[in-house]
């Protein structure tokens, strides 16, 4: 009986602890099945958005990585935008879409070392972007 309970056990955590796809098309060690992405729209045009989140990425913390992801959307001059940073020893990525000439989709997403998530410091990002698109 203890036997059997035991190799459930741990047979469910090896289910429960996984990979995780980040915003930027790779993947993380990580919990699967905990919240960790905050999206958002924004009416200002990719070029603006991106920067302001490279500016809040920089000014928190260390920026690690920028990337242009080709061949996500079907449209034409239209890419996919990522940037990668360490806040507070937690991994953000930052996903900018422009979805129309003055509409752009984000998506901020934070991981912890040990593979948690961090959905307060994910909001706390993105609302600093949405500040930072005010000036």
């Amino acid at each position: 009986m203890k036997t059997g309970f035991f190799a459930a056990l741990l047979g469910l955590a090896l289910v429960a602890a996984g990979c995780v796809d980040t915003v930027s098309g790779r993947r993380t060690a990580g919990f699967p099945l905990v919240k960790d992405r905050i999206p958002s729209q924004y009416e200002r045009p990719a070029d603006e958005v991106y920067q302001a989140a490279r500016e809040v990425i920089a000014y928190n913390g260390t920026l690690i990585n920028e990337s242009i992801l080709h061949g996500q959307t079907n449209t034409l001059n239209n890419t996919v935008r990522t940037i990668e940073g360490k806040v507070n020893q937690r991994t953000v990525w930052v996903r900018i879409e422009q979805l129309e000439p003055r509409l752009t989709s984000t998506v901020v997403q934070v991981r912890t070392s040990g593979g948690g998530s961090d959905i307060e410091l994910a909001a706390e990002i993105d609302k600093q972007i949405a500040l930072r698109l005010v000036r």
